[in-house]
């Protein structure tokens, strides 16, 4: 509300991988993510009128200690390294970069986008 009387925001939404390319095993989750995917588009044409950018980062394998299992596992660690084309795992402030520009004036102009945030993996 505060946003629409301002006429002005951003609206960041993060997603997953997950959502973009599909997942063996997780349905479910790749289904979510995949519907944070709709929730932007939809909320940018909605919101455009007020002013309002909404957009979407999509995350692959990102150094926290959600992905600690994989990354502590040489066997897993191997399986997911070799889908990422950059060859490694983000660094959260490698990611947190792409949250500062599409908060910021420079990205005043776009709306409704996905940004994949992870390494080449959505295109492997």
């Amino acid at each position: 509300k505060y946003m629409m009387e301002q006429k002005s925001g951003a609206i960041i939404n993060v997603t997953s991988v997950a959502g973009v390319v599909g997942t063996v095993g997780q349905i479910n989750y790749s289904a979510a993510k995949g519907g944070v995917i709709a929730l932007t588009k939809s909320a940018a044409r909605e919101l455009a009128r007020y002013g309002i950018r909404v957009n979407c980062i999509s995350l692959g394998i990102v150094e926290t200690d959600m992905t600690e299992k994989i990354r502590t596992d040489p066997k897993l660690q191997e399986i997911y390294t070799r889908r990422i084309l950059l060859g490694r795992f983000a660094k959260p402030e490698e990611v947190a970069s792409a949250f500062v520009f599409l908060a910021s004036d420079d990205a005043r102009y776009i709306t409704g986008q996905l940004l994949q945030v992870d390494g080449g993996y959505g295109m492997t």
